[in-house]
C-alpha cells in the first residue's frame, strides 16, 4: 500500500487513476482499476448519453468516476446532469474552461478533478476549488499541449505549496506513466499519485480495437506524434491550443503539414478515416496512445497492470530510500 493524500481522499489502496480515455475506457476497465485498488474512470469523451449510461451500468456497484471534455459539454450540458445524477466517485474535466460547470458539480457533492497542461491552468483550477489537479505532460496519449511532465509537475507542486492561495488540491501527474518507475517518479516530483492511460489502453478490458491495441504494443515512443490531422478527419472542432498524440501512419504521413489539402479532400477523407477506425485499419485511422507505448510489452488484465506498477514503485522507493539512509 502506498498512502498519499490521493488515497486518503478516495479511500484507495494505491495512488493510481485510470485516464478517462474516449473510445477505450469503458465501464469494465474503470471497474477493474477500482477493484485493483486505484480509481477507474469511464471516458465520457464527446458526451454520448446512451453510451455513458451503458458503461456506468457495466461498472455495476464498483465506485468509478467519469471524465468529460469541457469544451464539448457546451453542445449538450444535460450530459453533466445525467452523470452527476448517477453519483460517480469523481468528475474528471479536461480541455477548456470548466468554470461554468463547477457550481453544479459542487451542488451534487461530487469530487472535482481538473486536468491542466500549464501552470496558468493549474492556478485557474485552484481558484475554481478543484479537489484534484492533474498536471498532464505532452508525452500523454490523446489531447494535450507542449509542456513536459518532468517539469510541469514540480512547477505546479511548488506553486501549490508556496502560493498562499489556500488551495488544498491534491496534485496528480499524467503523461508518459506506464509502470512503477513512472509512479515513483511522479511521487518524487511532488505529485501524490499518477494517471495511467496508454498502458491501460493495452489491457484486456480496453474497448479499443484489437488491431490498435496490437499496434500500441508493437510501437516505440518514437512512433508517436502530436498532430491535428485526426481531429480534422473526424470533423471535431478542437480548440487550437490542443493537439492529439497518436501513432504515425500512412494517413498522418500524407496529411501532416498539408492541413489545407486535407480540408479540400475532407468529403472523401473523413468517412474513410471513420470507417477505418471501426474496422481497425491502423494505416488510415490513428491509434490514440502516447510515448509510453514504448514501455508496453504485452496485453494483460488491468488488475495485473495496476498491481505490477504498485509493486515496482514500492520496491524502487524502498531501495532508494534505504540508500539515502546509508
Amino acid at each position: 500500500m502506498i498512502r498519499t493524500r490521493l488515497t486518503d481522499l478516495f479511500i484507495l489502496t494505491l495512488p493510481i487513476l485510470s485516464a478517462p480515455m474516449a473510445g477505450a475506457g469503458g465501464g469494465a476497465l474503470a471497474a477493474a482499476v477500482s477493484r485493483a485498488g486505484g480509481l477507474g474512470f469511464i471516458g465520457g469523451g464527446y458526451g454520448d448519453p446512451v453510451w455513458i449510461e451503458q458503461q456506468m451500468t457495466l461498472a455495476g456497484d464498483t465506485p468509478v468516476g467519469v471524465g468529460l471534455i469541457s469544451w464539448k459539454l457546451a453542445d449538450n450540458p444535460a450530459v453533466l446532469d445525467q452523470v452527476l445524477a448517477a453519483k460517480p466517485a469523481a468528475l474528471f474535466l479536461s480541455f477548456g474552461d470548466p468554470a461554468e460547470y463547477v457550481p453544479a458539480i459542487r451542488a451534487a457533492g461530487v469530487p472535482l478533478i481538473l486536468q491542466v497542461q500549464s501552470l496558468r491552468d493549474a492556478q485557474h483550477a485552484a481558484d475554481l476549488g478543484a479537489d484534484v489537479i492533474v498536471a498532464q505532460g505532452a508525452e500523454a496519449g490523446g489531447h494535450g499541449e507542449s509542456r513536459a511532465t518532468m517539469t510541469l509537475v514540480p512547477e505546479v507542486a511548488d506553486w501549490l505549496a508556496g502560493s498562499g492561495s489556500g488551495s488544498e488540491a491534491v496534485l496528480v501527474a499524467a503523461g508518459g506513466i506506464a509502470d512503477g518507475r513512472g509512479l515513483a517518479a511522479s511521487l518524487m516530483l511532488g505529485a501524490e499519485g499518477a494517471v495511467m492511460g496508454t498502458r491501460l489502453y493495452a489491457s484486456d478490458e480496453s474497448l479499443a480495437h484489437d488491431n490498435m491495441i496490437a499496434a500500441s504494443v508493437a510501437a516505440s515512443g518514437d512512433d508517436s506524434l502530436r498532430t491535428s490531422v485526426p481531429d480534422m478527419a473526424r470533423r471535431l472542432r478542437w480548440p487550437g491550443r490542443y493537439s492529439v498524440r497518436v501513432l504515425k501512419n500512412a494517413f498522418t504521413r500524407r496529411w501532416q503539414g498539408d492541413m489545407a489539402g486535407l480540408a479540400d479532400a475532407i468529403e472523401v477523407e473523413a468517412p474513410r478515416w471513420v470507417a477505418a477506425q471501426a474496422a481497425g485499419d491502423t494505416e488510415v485511422a490513428n491509434t490514440i496512445v502516447g510515448e509510453a507505448a514504448g514501455l508496453i510489452r504485452d496485453r494483460c488484465p488491468a488488475a495485473q497492470i495496476i498491481q505490477e506498477t504498485a509493486d515496482q514503485a514500492e520496491a524502487l522507493m524502498a531501495r532508494f530510500g534505504s540508500q539515502e539512509e546509508t
